[in-house]
């Protein structure tokens, strides 16, 4: 029975470590999820920051309502820098915004 076991969580692994890459993208977001990340949004108009949002734990890609596809825009929590100076104030609070992969520029990174 041991055997079986240990077979098993072999296999297990070798599909995990093995698998697509998809899939491989998904556990590693699974493991940024629960550890959490201190991402910045910056979004452009042109060569202008006009939007930066703070402490994203994570951006999410809409998907269709059958799950087949996904749809273009992104999505997520994260502090509105109103006054663009890199900090939270406290009058900044958390919000969820949406922006579009297809005609927003915009840079997305962890915080220094």
């Amino acid at each position: 029975m041991m055997k079986q076991i240990t077979l098993f969580l072999l296999v297990m692994i070798t599909f995990i470590l093995t698998g697509c890459e998809e899939k491989q993208n998904k556990i590693q977001r699974y493991f940024q999820n629960w550890t959490g990340v201190n991402g910045v949004l910056e979004v452009y108009a042109g060569d202008k920051l006009v939007r930066r949002f703070m402490k994203i734990d994570k951006m999410s890609t809409a998907n269709s309502t059958d799950g087949d596809s996904s749809r273009p825009y992104r999505y997520g929590y994260g502090v509105l820098d109103e006054n663009l100076n890199f900090k939270v104030d406290s009058n900044e609070k958390k919000v969820y915004f949406e922006f579009s992969d297809y005609s927003t520029a915009y840079i997305f990174f962890e915080a220094p």
